[in-house]
């Protein structure tokens, strides 16, 4: 015979699903919370020259930002890992052959303010590779869970192109890197959308309906970071 379930199981279960559920949701709140004032704090600074070696922390902004938006990551397995570990080992690669190559991104170097470098590329890159595409991917999954796959990674690499057109100009103005010829090359742009396609693939392959709102609140607080410091030159 199989096993017979009691009303009260069910009630128990369902009352554990909503503990659960409000638990998450706190954390997620919270978290949000804590990334929005960290990265108002970054503006107010930067925008101001309060402290002008305050971008030096950018390295532990990036991991600081990543880390709590995983600790909010709900579906842990082998797959996860791998997924940032592979996101984490591509970006970082294709950036090494860009800086020595040319031939991906266009002509561009790394200042110092990114931290050590592998290669003439920040090791920080492969991070906010790994940041990015995962913060996107929970967007779409968010707005779009129920379109299409090629609509969700059409739409995420439109948003990272349009994230990357704001970065730019402010990446080059605080050191991140530069470009020797003074102008960012479309080269760059296109660049940044057919990665950002092939990694939103394997993001929304292997998460389905993942839930994540402080990554979400994280891809849209880099807008608007981005957005407001665009102000100060």
């Amino acid at each position: 015979m199989g096993r017979r379930y009691t009303p009260g199981y069910f009630v128990n279960k369902a009352i554990t699903k909503s503990v659960q559920e409000a638990s998450w949701l706190r954390r997620n709140h919270s978290t949000s919370v804590i990334l929005g004032i960290v990265y108002l704090v970054g503006v107010v600074v930067l925008y101001s020259n309060l402290y002008p070696d305050f971008i030096l922390f950018t390295p532990f902004t990036l991991l600081f930002s990543l880390s709590i938006v995983l600790y909010c990551h709900s579906d842990w397995n082998i797959k996860s890992i791998g997924f940032l570990a592979l996101i984490f080992s591509a970006g970082l690669g294709v950036e090494i052959l860009g800086v020595q190559s040319g031939l991906i991104f266009g002509e561009y170097n790394y200042g110092e303010v990114l931290g050590p470098k592998i290669h003439g590329t920040p090791w920080m890159i492969g991070i906010n590779w790994v940041m990015l595409i995962y913060c996107c991917g929970c967007t779409m999954e968010k707005y779009f869970a129920s379109s299409s796959l090629w609509k969700k990674v059409l739409l995420g690499a439109l948003l990272m192109v349009s994230l990357d057109i704001l970065i730019e100009p402010v990446a080059v103005h605080y050191g991140f890197w530069y470009w020797p010829d003074g102008y960012i090359p479309m080269q760059n742009y296109l660049a940044w959308f057919i990665l950002s396609c092939l990694f939103l693939s394997i993001f929304h392959l292997i998460f389905k309906n993942l839930r994540n709102n402080t990554a979400v609140a994280l891809f849209f607080l880099q807008f608007l970071f981005f957005f407001f410091l665009g102000f100060d030159f």
